[in-house]
């Protein structure tokens, strides 16, 4: 089955972002957010290291009439940004194959459809997935703009960060995997 691939020569499209301390707004401040998407028409991605504790996998199962299996495995649900709240997204490992899917990089797939849901329930979805009601997105040149601005700092993909399960401390090791240490950095900004 051929899934849809994301083109991303030129652009940010499967980088992670970083937020600066200089970011005040609160749903965005100390985040990590995935890039699904980023061409001429602007960007999406998830934010990876927001849960939503209001709401549980179970929850979200009955709220679809999907049953739930007796040997049932409860996931945490991600706050994947401000935009569209009631929209769900499964940011997965390759292996889980839908004809939906949209494969973003060789590692990282998007998938949202109720399917991936009843798999993941049925213990038959992908390896690692991360699963995020809502998502973060930019208008054309905005991104680009937040980043001369100095908002966001960009890293690679790293899967430890998009599927971890250690969600609290994932902005921190985002930063030191640029080999920034967050207690010296300030919120006031400035350019070269």
């Amino acid at each position: 089955m051929a899934r849809k691939k994301i083109q991303t020569k030129g652009y940010l499209t499967g980088k992670l972002l970083v937020a600066t301390p200089q970011i005040q707004d609160l749903r965005y401040a100390h985040t990590v957010i995935y890039v699904c998407g980023h061409d001429t028409n602007g960007a999406m991605g998830l934010v990876v290291n927001r849960l939503i504790d209001s709401l549980s996998f179970k929850d979200l199962l009955e709220q679809l009439d999907i049953t739930i299996p007796s040997l049932f495995k409860n996931v945490q649900i991600h706050f994947g940004g401000p935009v569209e709240l009631g929209r769900g997204f499964v940011l997965h490992s390759t292996d889980y194959q839908h004809e939906s899917s949209v494969e973003i990089d060789q590692d990282i797939a998007l998938t949202a459809t109720i399917d991936i849901l009843k798999d993941i329930a049925c213990g038959q979805g992908p390896h690692r997935y991360m699963m995020a009601l809502g998502y973060a997105g930019w208008s054309p040149g905005q991104l680009e703009d937040e980043i001369q601005n100095n908002s966001w700092l960009l890293v690679d993909p790293d899967e430890h960060l998009i599927f971890g399960q250690d969600i609290d401390s994932c902005w921190i090791r985002g930063m030191k995997k640029l080999g920034i240490d967050p207690s010296m950095l300030s919120s006031e900004a400035g350019h070269a």
